[in-house]
């Protein structure tokens, strides 16, 4: 794909609009461990810097199943969700894995089940990047115009330069969320280890008996708990 950065139109878009684009998702994600707000957090953020684009959208597949969406207009979150059906411009940048892009729509026959919708929702053009997360998550976000002819090579790489960013610091999300819930599991134990010690001590001071038979007490009451409970 061709990006022809002496267009004018490229430079009004802008390299330093980009970097603060790119400076303000690192700023709005940085601390986030939940991989649905940061997804927003995203859609949100592109929506509203980048020039010319009217709405953005996520799509997610995690393990090669569809995994949710994000879409910063739920009126269009149906076009970002493959549950929907595969023909779809993000599908195909997954796929492909290369850049998908339409400034026309009023003359597109790639997807021809996808395109009415977008049309009757008012889009006129879509650049759908794919994202490269973890060993399970990939994506495509998907930058959507509300006019023809808007989408310019610019655009297309700032899509280009977001998706990498993006891809980054979602990583970083679900690897900051899979160690506070290791660190949740480990609080658990832990306690758990102290409530079984102050049990242990009561039995033996009650009953006047040894820590191993107290001990012994403590697991059958366990069995018992947890049995009433699955029950």
């Amino acid at each position: 794909m061709n990006l022809d950065m002496r267009d004018p139109a490229v430079e009004r878009l802008g390299v330093l609009e980009t970097a603060a684009l790119l400076r303000e998702l690192t700023a709005g994600l940085i601390a986030v461990d939940d991989f649905d707000e940061a997804l927003d957090a995203l859609v949100r953020t592109a929506r509203d810097a980048v020039a010319g684009v009217s709405w953005c959208g996520f799509t997610a597949l995690r393990a090669g199943e569809p995994a949710g969406v994000a879409a910063s207009d739920a009126r269009l979150a149906g076009l970002d969700d493959l549950r929907h059906g595969p023909d779809s411009p993000a599908m195909d940048a997954i796929r492909r894995r290369e850049m998908i892009l339409s400034d026309r729509l009023d003359r597109e026959e790639r997807w021809p089940a996808w395109t009415p919708r977008a049309r009757e929702l008012g889009v006129r053009g879509v650049i759908s990047a794919p994202v490269d997360v973890d060993e399970q998550v990939i994506g495509a976000i998907n930058l959507y115009a509300g006019g023809t002819d808007l989408l310019t090579p610019g655009h297309q790489l700032t899509a280009m330069l977001l998706a990498e960013h993006a891809g980054l610091l979602l990583a970083a999300v679900r690897d900051r969320a899979r160690k506070a819930a290791r660190a949740g599991e480990a609080d658990s134990a832990a306690l758990g280890d102290g409530v079984i010690g102050q049990a242990i001590g009561v039995i033996m001071t009650q009953r006047g008996c040894p820590a191993g038979e107290a001990l012994d007490e403590c697991g059958a009451g366990q069995v018992v708990l947890r049995s009433a409970r699955d029950n």
